[in-house]
């Protein structure tokens, strides 16, 4: 596994969660490919002019367990646990990357809400 790549998208996932980024439709416009979309912790599919007009959850998250896994040479799948203690809630999260322009961008997103807590992982 190129441990390279696991710190660039693990960077990216964090920015993606950081508040600073998620305020900013300019930022997230950057890290979301044009066709993303996600299915959020409420169940509801929401793309990516949603997130940039209507705005995204506004918590102060940490990720745990980032793990990635390669379907090609251009698209990764990343799996992680996040604890949200401003909703104080945990979620297993998992996002699809792929590499357009020259860059990785975030094509899809899921989060589905879990009563683990991070002293549970293993």
């Amino acid at each position: 596994m190129n441990v390279d790549l696991i710190e660039q998208l693990k960077e990216l996932e964090e920015r993606h969660l950081n508040l600073e980024v998620r305020r900013s439709s300019e930022e997230l416009d950057q890290i979301l490919a044009d066709d993303f979309w996600e299915i959020g912790s409420s169940g509801y599919k929401i793309d990516k002019q949603e997130c940039l007009v209507g705005g995204v959850v506004l918590s102060d998250m940490t990720l745990h367990q980032y793990k990635i896994q390669p379907l090609a040479s251009d698209v990764v799948l990343a799996t992680y646990f996040v604890e949200d203690k401003t909703r104080k809630r945990n979620t297993l999260r998992s996002s699809i990357w792929k590499f357009i322009d020259e860059r990785w961008q975030l094509y899809f997103h899921q989060g589905t809400i879990t009563e683990q807590q991070v002293d549970d992982l293993c």
